[in-house]
């Protein structure tokens, strides 16, 4: 009869028999919800920071490409910041002024120009006597100084050119860059090497850096901003080698 029976259920009863019997299976083994893991943000970019001083030099490096490209007149305390990547008041921790940032410009100015002075007479000074290499010195220093000029116009302006809060010429002369290799103290150097050498009397060594760098300032001007500006490069070593030959016949 069971036998029988069974051809009789329906099959939408078995159905959802089994369909309930599923449900009971799921709810006994519920599997937790898989866990959703948030991305994590992207690291923030490391911050540039500038410590134990780094950043006063940042802005004196920045501070001689703008003299370097445009003169004393384009080293400003927010071009230079800009280029550093700092906003503006970050510099007054190091610079109380415009006028701060232009002095300690100006002073990797000269010591530049020192640095190409120096170079040009340690390689004049190879050969020859005494006397011949005091005189070789001192024209490398003038040979030296007018090239400065017309390769590094723009730093050269800013190393010699005024700055109004020098008390007084001289100051300007010796600035703060370092004593052996400032331009001014190069000059005297080598004519102290002329005195040592006997060709240049003692009595006429008092300001005589005074004279022959009058002599080769005013040179300098001229190949720069005068009406030598134009001149080929023969017309300026031939200028050159008078100037200086004037200068050492007038010590």
């Amino acid at each position: 009869m069971w036998k029988g029976s069974r051809e009789m259920i329906p099959s939408c009863f078995v159905y959802n028999v089994h369909k309930r019997y599923h449900r009971m299976l799921d709810a006994v083994h519920i599997k937790p919800d898989p866990v959703v893991s948030k991305s994590q943000p992207p690291p923030a970019a490391a911050r540039s920071t500038y410590r134990h001083g780094d950043l006063r030099r940042a802005l004196i490096l920045a501070g001689v490409e703008l003299a370097r490209a445009d003169g004393p007149d384009a080293v400003v305390l927010r071009e230079a910041t800009r280029r550093v990547g700092v906003v503006p008041n970050a510099a007054y921790r190091h610079f109380e002024s415009r006028q701060a940032l232009l002095l300690a410009v100006k002073d990797e100015a000269l010591l530049a120009a020192g640095l190409a002075m120096r170079a040009e007479v340690e390689a004049s000074a190879a050969t020859g006597t005494r006397r011949e290499r005091a005189r070789a010195a001192v024209r490398a220093v003038g040979r030296a100084y007018l090239r400065f000029a017309q390769t590094e116009t723009g730093l050269f302006r800013t190393a010699f050119g005024p700055i109004h809060a020098e008390p007084d010429a001289a100051a300007g002369l010796q600035g703060s860059a370092p004593g052996p290799l400032h331009p001014f103290r190069l000059l005297g150097d080598a004519l102290d090497q002329l005195v040592a050498a006997g060709a240049l009397p003692e009595a006429r060594r008092p300001n005589a850096e005074f004279l022959a760098w009058a002599a080769v300032h005013g040179m300098a001007l001229l190949l720069i901003d005068g009406p030598l500006r134009g001149a080929s490069e023969p017309q300026v070593e031939g200028l050159t080698v008078q100037l200086l030959a004037m200068v050492e016949r007038g010590l």
